[in-house]
This record gives structure tokens, sequence and C-alpha cells, in this order.
């Protein structure tokens, strides 16, 4: 008996099987007539909707010196973009390389469609990104060489001589994470093929700002900083923190030191004037009251403390010389300053309408009310010394902070 009730068992669930296939054939035939075949929808492309209210942190920005309407956005995580028409529209032209953190972005002053990258952001945050050394394009961003300093991880900046684009400078960062990698002052005299360590202080401290004399490309400054990031602490500063003069193109460093704080310090901020390379400006991190804002009118040989000022070294220190006034200079910082005497005062520049902590500014030589700022909201642009502020909105960078999931089953999103 109990196998003839088996038989009739799977006899139904044979039939039902059937019929249910039937019925579901029938369906599918009846939903095709609402389907949509794939050459129905092959004209249509994603595209870009966001973000609509602010774009994305801004670390480097380059002008074409020859041609303003042209300039280059290094982006903290986005890659860098790319205008020929003044911030009408961007392209994105570093895609395909082996890094979306960029810090700085050079471009030769010799041959302006060359353009050097340097990857990783050049910040101590922790949403900070690495990257794989520096890049190099000679056909203005169309493609792109990696020249090496792979493990320097964050590049602070990159400086070609204006002389002769073959020689160029390096100041890596270095990790942030852990010691060694590449990191110190690195020159090159063939174009990047081969590199020349030639500042080094230690593996836990690397060059985090590097200038120029204008008139004498083998005076250079290098500030370098001892620091470490942990899940638990930052560690913004140290005894190896230091400031470096160079007069032979980085044969031979000395150290200042003459009106310098001391003790430990931290980040160093660097800025030659265009107006006269005598004054050399400083803003720096140390400890207790010997933070603030520093001038050396002799070429770096001895330094005044012009006042506290002061900015957060993990995020900002950089400062920026107005091209004429030799006692204008700006300093980068959630809001955006400047000073008009030197360093003595500093004032808020004025950023109504306008997204806070900046990171880069660029100034037209030509007018010096107008100016290119980068902060964390993307680009900004005045005409009038800060009055009025005009956002690019067609700049479609962001950054990630954070990843959740749900508890959906039978897989969570």
């Amino acid at each position: 008996m109990k196998l003839k009730y088996s038989l009739i068992a799977l006899l139904i669930i044979a039939l039902g099987s059937g019929a249910y296939a039937q019925k579901n054939k029938k369906n599918e035939d009846e939903g095709e007539k609402y389907w949509l075949k794939s050459g129905q929808v092959s004209g249509l492309k994603f595209r870009n909707i966001g973000p609509a209210l602010t774009s994305g942190r801004i670390a480097d920005i380059a002008v074409n010196p020859n041609d303003f309407n042209e300039y280059y956005l290094a982006t903290a995580s986005g890659g860098v973009w790319k205008t020929t028409n003044h911030g009408t529209t961007y392209e994105p032209i570093f895609d395909g390389q082996g890094s979306y953190s960029t810090g700085c972005v050079t471009i030769d002053p010799n041959q302006t469609t060359t353009v050097w990258i340097g990857t990783g952001e050049n910040n101590n945050q922790r949403s900070v990104a690495y990257g794989d050394g520096v890049y190099k394009s000679v056909d203005g961003g169309k493609s792109w060489k990696n020249m090496g300093l792979k493990e320097s991880e964050h590049i602070a900046k990159i400086i070609v001589h204006p002389g002769n684009s073959d020689v160029v400078y390096v100041a890596a960062y270095g990790p942030l994470w852990s010691k060694g990698g590449d990191r110190g002052v690195y020159k090159t005299t063939d174009g990047g093929e081969n590199w020349e360590r030639i500042k080094h202080v230690s593996d836990n401290t690397g060059a985090c700002d590097l200038v120029m004399d204008p008139t004498d490309p083998n005076i250079l400054y290098a500030a370098f900083h001892q620091r470490r990031r942990h899940v638990f602490t930052y560690i913004g500063g140290g005894a190896e923190s230091a400031i470096f003069k160079t007069t032979d193109g980085g044969k031979t460093w000395t150290e200042l030191k003459s009106g310098l704080p001391s003790g430990k310090m931290g980040r160093v901020g660097l800025a030659i004037s265009p107006a006269d390379p005598n004054y050399v400006y400083a803003i720096i991190e140390a400890e207790g009251d010997a933070k603030g804002f520093f001038r050396s009118t002799n070429k770096g040989a001895t330094w005044e403390k012009r006042s506290g000022h002061k900015t957060s070294g993990n995020y900002y220190q950089e400062i920026v010389c107005d091209p004429y006034d030799v006692d204008k200079v700006f300093s980068m910082d959630t809001w955006l300053h400047h000073t008009e005497d030197g360093g003595k005062t500093f004032k808020a520049t004025g950023e109504s309408k306008k997204h806070v902590d900046n990171h880069c500014i660029w100034i037209n030589p030509n007018n010096t009310n107008h100016w290119i700022v980068g902060c964390d909201g993307g680009v900004y642009e005045t005409y009038d010394h800060a009055s009025s502020w005009n956002y690019k909105q067609n700049l479609p960078i962001t950054q990630f902070y954070k990843v959740s999931i749900d508890y959906d089953e039978p897989f969570y999103n």
C-alpha cells in the first residue's frame, strides 16, 4: 500500500509541475511583449547627476602661465581635471592611472604641455589616501608615465627648473601610517628617468614643503616634518622637524635655526615673496607659545616671529605670497586668512556664499584681485578680492568617508 500511495503522490507532483511549467511559459510569452530589447536602450548611457550642492576637495591648482584659460586641478579623491576654457567645462585626464588621490600638480615653465603629478594627498587627516609616486605627461595630460618614487605614498611638491626641464625636484612626504618608504627631497637631471635623494633626515621624517628662489634656481628651502598617524592618535611633530636651505642645487644643505623655535616643531609651510626673494615666510607648528608666523628678510639667515597666527598642520599649513606686495601673504585654513603687514596681523579674507576648508590659491599676476581657490567644496573664483564668489558647479568629484551595511536577507546590502 505504501508503494501505491508513493506512486500516486509522484504522479500528482509530476502533473502539477507540468501544469505549472505550462502556466509559467504562458506568462513568460505574455511578458515578452513588454520586455525591452537591448537595441532599444543601447543609445542610453549613465550620466553623473551629482553632487549637486558641493564638489570635492581640491589639493592643488596649476595654471598655464601663457594661457590663464587652461589649468589643472589635483584632487584629493578624484584624480586630475583639466580645463581649456577657464572652467566652463572640465575633463578628467587621470582616471586610467594607478592612483585616484593626488597631492600636487606642476606645469613645466619651459614647455607648458609637460605636466607633473604627485600622487597621494599631502595632508595628514584620517581620510587621506595614498598614491604611487610621480607621473609625467608630455602632451598636456592625454597620456601619462609613472616616473617612480612609488613608495613615497604622499608627494608634497614638484618643482621644475625654470631653465632646464630635465632638472626636477620633488618633496616626498613619505608614508603617513608607517616609517620608511621614499621620503625626503629628490632630484632628477634626466627628466625623471633616474632619481637621487639629495636630502634625507630619517625614516620617520619627510619633506612637507619645498620652495625655489625665483631669481636663483640653485637656492631652495625645504621643510621637513616628523609625523605619524595611528587609528587612535596623530603624532604631529618631533625633534627632527626642521627647515633646510641649499645654495648649490641640493649638493649641500644647511639647517636654519636663528630666530626659529628651538623645541620640537610640527608641520611647516614655506613661501618666498616674488616681489623680493630676500623675504621668506614660514608658518610653523611648535610646542607651547613658540608656534606662529615667521619672516626672514635675508634669505633665511635670521628669522623673526611676527605673530602667533597658526593653522592645523594635519590639514592645512600652506601659505602663498602676493605677486607684488611683499607684505601680503595668504594662509590656507578652514577660513581663508591673509596678512597685509608681513604677518603682524591676519584677517578673514571673506567667504560669503563660499565653502570653507581651503587648500590652494592661484593669484592672477595681471590682476591680483582675481583668484582661483580650491577647497573641500570644489573650486571658487573671485574677481573682486573675495567680495563675491563664483562656484564651479560642473566639477563632479566627491570623497567617500564611510561604508555601512544592513541586515537584509538572504544577502545584506
